[in-house]
């Protein structure tokens, strides 16, 4: 759970949103008020194109459906900036969209400052104790539900069976044989110049702290209430240098690039390894975005760890949270409902998206992709839960380090020069 305070409601009203940090019912009965108009027009946003297109158009029709007079639109944000707008939107009367989705990292920022509705009394109506429950504890403040899960994603292992074949590579079973798998299936792939035997670009941070993770380090870390960058620690710049060793010696991936299409190397022979979560399987096996001829060769595998186990990865995924400020409570009330509902979850998890309920996991099926989906959230883990952590991420500086850290850069003087930063932006 997360306590609201001076320092939360600081690092929003840094970046503009105008909203008081919730902490008495008051707040709460004042953003909600009489619940709205039985009729309206609710705007709903979806970030990137991880939604399949099936659930958005069953969303649209059943809502409409069931609120006769009511017309439910889809606006598609891009997590670029993410951030940015949703802090200007959030904060106006008039321009607020009803539902919004946001990422599970980017959740707490917004929650502890107030800018989404407290839906606590709506819980037990849309999963309970069913729902992902790290989504909801990250997503509340002082015992209070703020936003719900929308969906999960534990990143996995992607690779080519035939170039690992050739090379004489079986499946790694530990973090070192990892590492070593991935320096050698690039030197058995010279060509073309920036093959990577684990694709690993620059600003890949969100990949880069499982290995950071696995070593026994942190993100930041809490102290006597407090938060601080912990990155300089022995351990985590030991799991940075596991990072600069793949980076350098294994990727071929820009030094300054991000991690976003990671189908388009992959089908243009760039790849041997990749980690990206399940749902990158349907963008490669699509005939637009994809190479569904290359599905043949590909495998899959959890992360392993240091110790055998699958390393503990970045669980990463979306919450849908209410616009405080929305004019129609009980309408998105309806609408966040049904994106939880069974009919809409099950939609989510055929198209290789961890579902928000846990008892609907066996949608994801029973082939190695579903197996390696399981293992990879069998130790997953999210990021810290500190009230400012969205600005952290909106600041960019992590994507900074690893960048740096991709170009050879000093790691121990890196993460010391990253801590300062994410300290202060904590309020440390």
């Amino acid at each position: 759970m997360f306590r609201t305070g001076a320092v939360a409601t600081a690092g929003v009203l840094a970046l503009g949103l105008g909203l008081t940090a919730c902490g008495g019912d008051d707040d709460a009965d004042a953003a909600s008020g009489d619940g709205g108009p039985d009729k309206a027009d609710i705007r709903v946003w979806l970030n990137g194109t991880d939604t399949p297109d099936a659930a958005r158009d069953w969303l649209k029709k059943t809502f409409e459906d069931q609120h006769p007079g009511s017309t439910l639109t889809i606006e598609q944000q891009e997590w670029e900036g993410l951030v940015e707008k949703l802090t200007t939107s959030l904060s106006s009367d008039s321009e607020t969209p009803d539902v919004v989705e946001v990422g599970n990292t980017q959740a707490p920022t917004f929650t502890a400052a107030g800018a989404f509705a407290d839906v606590s009394d709506d819980l037990a109506d849309w999963g309970g104790d069913d729902l992902l429950q790290g989504f909801v504890d990250n997503a509340s403040v002082d015992g209070k539900a703020m936003a719900v899960p929308y969906y999960a994603g534990s990143k996995y292992i992607f690779y080519r069976k035939d170039l690992m074949e050739q090379a004489g590579i079986e499946v790694p079973t530990t973090m070192d044989e990892f590492v070593q798998a991935a320096i050698d299936l690039k030197k058995a792939n010279p060509q073309p110049a920036n093959f990577s035997g684990f694709w690993f670009p620059g600003q890949d941070w969100r990949n880069g702290v499982a290995f950071v993770w696995d070593a026994g380090g942190d993100l930041a870390t809490e102290q006597d209430g407090s938060w601080q960058g912990a990155l300089s620690s022995p351990e985590s710049v030991a799991g940075l240098e596991t990072v600069q060793k793949l980076m350098t010696e294994a990727s071929g991936a820009p030094k300054d690039g991000n991690e976003e299409n990671p189908q388009t190397p992959f089908c243009a022979g760039e790849v041997g390894m990749l980690s990206a979560p399940g749902w990158v399987k349907g963008l490669i096996e699509d005939p637009e975005t994809g190479c569904p001829d290359m599905v043949a060769n590909l495998g899959v595998f959890a992360l392993p760890g240091s110790d055998g186990s699958p390393a503990p990865v970045l669980l990463g995924g979306s919450d849908i949270a209410i616009s405080a400020k929305s004019q129609n409570q009980d309408l998105a009330k309806d609408v966040v409902g049904l994106m939880l509902s069974d009919d809409y979850q099950k939609m989510m998890a055929e198209a290789g998206l961890t579902p928000a309920k846990s008892s609907l996991s066996g949608e994801l099926g029973s082939d190695e992709y579903a197996e390696a989906t399981i293992a990879a959230a069998s130790d997953a883990k999210l990021t810290p839960a500190a009230p400012g952590w969205a600005e952290v991420e909106g600041s960019r500086v992590l994507e900074d380090l690893f960048v740096d850290i991709a170009k050879g850069g000093d790691v121990q003087e890196l993460a010391t020069a990253a801590d300062e930063k994410i300290t202060e932006q904590l309020g440390g």
